[in-house]
């Protein structure tokens, strides 16, 4: 009786999972109508690019005189100088280079999206559609800041996608991505929204869409879409330690691209709003050193000369909570709310300075070409002091001028860092201590007062360091 039971509770068993595995399959996205409507709409982007391969062939052609062993006045040494002085030439003839990526058409009359990275320095761009027709395209304009690229193919009623938005995205929400991965063309994939928001380290004004739908070399400027058929992304990056896909994909949000195309069809480029700060995230540690609750805002680390912030009285230390009335929860929040504004609006900001809310009014500028900053140190060297409660030793520097800006004229250099309170936070030989505890440090004599009345508390110290500044929260000992 035993054996029958079990018997019936296992066929029971089996019968169930057959009846699951339908209902199963039933609830998985299908992709098949979204293809066959949209794919058309996708194509394979080639570009040639012609290097200047004068130099690299003197790089690469072998030195005949430097041969050794072949005297002057050889047989051999006429016969190696003639080779490569004329027909070794041939070797290093100009040859064109080549590229692949993907692109969507975004307009019957021919508008056509890629990234940027894919077109660069291009002389020939060619689009092919996925019934084999090709185009010589014309480049509309680009964009280096959020990696798009706009162009023209001479061509009507072509196949289009449609643009969707990317305000509503949710995470864990099905995708798909279209392209030319590693040349393969009009290939699938799907997957998920992994994460929203995400700033890379050379794209701040981007807000990158994460999935872990495999994306690969060639897939670059492809479209991603949501189940609605919707393009709600442009596939541009991947992480990757091999060169291919590990599960991290990022995507520029379409609503970035709809602002890019509409600029550059109407005047070739791009313009951002420009507010004039260099800022940080607050970790736990900084926002118990700036007497916060909980971990929130950009942290304003430097503000830039002559900028909208400069005007607008922003001060390093301030923690930027709210711009145009939109709260800022992580330091990469801004810059993307920052360059989307119209360059000349006045816009209302909420810091805490000193543990205290304040407004402040800032009337936003335009982006400069080139918005990267250089700083240069050098140590006088002429008077050094060391602090055994923090375990470090400081000099004193001098300003020196740069191309761009100049450096604050006041701090103290680090020369040597111990075992201790300093090492624990992060400092490093060569960093520069700008501020500590809120307070502007002058020079040696005064970064030794400083810390003769320093309490027992974790406190924010601003250094300086391979040209960027960054906050530290340092937690200072209890006086020996």
């Amino acid at each position: 009786m035993k054996y029958k039971l079990s018997r019936y509770v296992i066929n029971i068993g089996l019968l169930l999972g057959l009846v699951a595995m339908p209902v199963m399959a039933q609830n998985l996205p299908d992709f098949t109508q979204l293809v066959e409507t949209y794919g058309p709409a996708v194509v394979n982007i080639s570009t040639t690019s012609k290097k200047n391969n004068e130099e690299t062939s003197k790089e690469k052609q072998p030195d005949y005189r430097a041969i050794p062993g072949i005297p002057e006045d050889s047989p051999f040494y006429e016969f190696f100088r003639r080779f490569f002085d004329n027909e070794g030439n041939d070797l290093f003839e100009e040859r064109p280079a080549t590229s692949l990526g993907s692109g969507f058409i975004i307009s019957a009359d021919g508008y056509v999206v890629t990234n940027n990275h894919v077109i660069n320095e291009a002389q020939e761009i060619i689009v092919r559609l996925s019934d084999r027709r090709e185009f010589t395209a014309k480049l509309i304009g680009s964009d280096n800041r959020s990696d798009i690229a706009l162009l023209k193919v001479e061509a009507t009623d072509l196949p289009t996608v449609k643009l969707g938005s990317s305000t509503n995205l949710k995470v864990g929400e099905w995708v798909l991505a279209i392209g030319s991965p590693f040349g393969f063309d009009y290939s699938v994939t799907a997957g998920i929204v992994s994460a929203k928001g995400r700033s890379l380290p050379s794209d701040t004004y981007v807000p990158f869409i994460q999935t872990d739908v495999a994306i690969n070399p060639g897939n670059s400027g492809g479209p991603l879409f949501n189940l609605a058929g919707e393009v709600i992304g442009v596939n541009s990056q991947i992480y990757s330690r091999t060169g291919g896909f590990m599960g991290l994909s990022f995507a520029i949000p379409v609503n970035v691209l709809k602002d890019v195309v509409e600029q550059l069809k109407a005047k070739g480029k791009v313009t951002r709003g420009w507010l004039g700060v260099l800022i940080q995230d607050v970790t736990g540690e900084l926002a118990e050193s700036f007497s916060m609750e909980k971990p929130a805002g950009a942290l304003v680390a430097k503000v830039l000369p002559d900028s909208p912030a400069a005007a607008a009285k922003f001060q390093v230390g301030d923690i930027i909570t709210k711009f145009n009335d939109k709260p800022i929860e992580r330091s990469a929040d801004l810059p993307p709310l920052v360059g989307s504004t119209p360059v000349d609006s006045k816009v209302t900001t909420t810091v805490i300075r000193q543990g205290k809310p304040t407004t402040l009014e800032v009337t936003i500028a335009e982006l400069p070409p080139e918005d990267d900053i250089k700083l240069a140190v050098s140590s006088k060297g002429d008077k050094t002091i060391t602090s055994d409660r923090l375990g470090l030793s400081v000099t004193d520097l001098s300003a020196q001028k740069s191309e761009t800006e100049s450096l604050p004229e006041n701090g103290v250099l680090v020369v040597q860092v111990e075992a201790g309170a300093a090492r624990d936070a992060g400092i490093r030989k060569g960093d520069v201590i700008v501020m500590i505890n809120n307070i502007n440090i002058k020079n040696v004599s005064h970064f030794k007062e400083i810390l003769a009345g320093l309490e027992e508390k974790t406190i924010p110290v601003l250094i300086h360091r391979q040209d960027s500044p960054l906050f530290l929260a340092i937690k200072v000992p209890a006086k020996k």
